[in-house]
């Protein structure tokens, strides 16, 4: 019975991923050079980040090969409550290492990769974008807390040239340096 259910779960699973539009990611992510800290610059608000302002996101590579994931934001305001969780990341695609499967406590184990790197600033990792396949989800991510209006606007290009929609990204508040 048990086996039936898991392959029902993972048929329903197959019918959702080919109903979306396959995201396209890029082409290769150096892992170790991907960990550290990420400021949040925009996103889909969604349920378990509504409200959140100077949000980051801090990768740290473990010994396994698998990502912890700590992400850390303020509730309504700077100085507001803080929140934060820790998740694992275990890479899904290892050719390209775009695609990673990120499970937080509470969260459902979903039998896909639910972390898809679409945008990366490939020369020097200042900058990612990251969704889901439904797009349900979308990250602009930088390595500093403010990002130039040129470099967000040629983001929000590469996007748009994707198929992306980024007409539910919302900016996200960030402390000043």
């Amino acid at each position: 019975m048990k086996t039936l259910f898991r392959t029902a779960v993972l048929c329903a699973a197959a019918i959702l991923l080919s109903a979306c539009k396959i995201v396209e990611t890029v082409p290769f992510v150096d892992i170790p050079r991907y960990m550290g800290l990420w400021y949040q610059i925009s996103a889909n608000e969604v349920s378990f980040n509504e409200g959140l302002v100077g949000v980051t996101a801090e990768y740290t590579l473990l010994e396994d090969g698998s990502v912890e994931v700590l992400n850390k934001g303020y509730q309504d305001t700077l100085d507001g409550e803080l929140n934060q969780i820790t998740g694992n990341a275990t890479i899904w695609d290892e050719e390209t290492n775009s695609k990673l499967k990120v499970v937080f406590p509470g969260a459902p184990d979903l039998p896909y990769p639910n972390y898809l790197i679409v945008v990366l600033d490939e020369v020097d990792y200042q900058y990612a974008v990251v969704t889901d396949p439904f797009e349900y989800t979308l990250f602009v991510l930088s390595r500093t807390p403010q990002m130039s209006d040129n470099t967000y606007a040629m983001i929000l290009g590469e996007l748009e040239t994707l198929g992306v929609d980024t007409s539910d990204l919302i900016l996200t508040p960030q402390a000043v340096d």
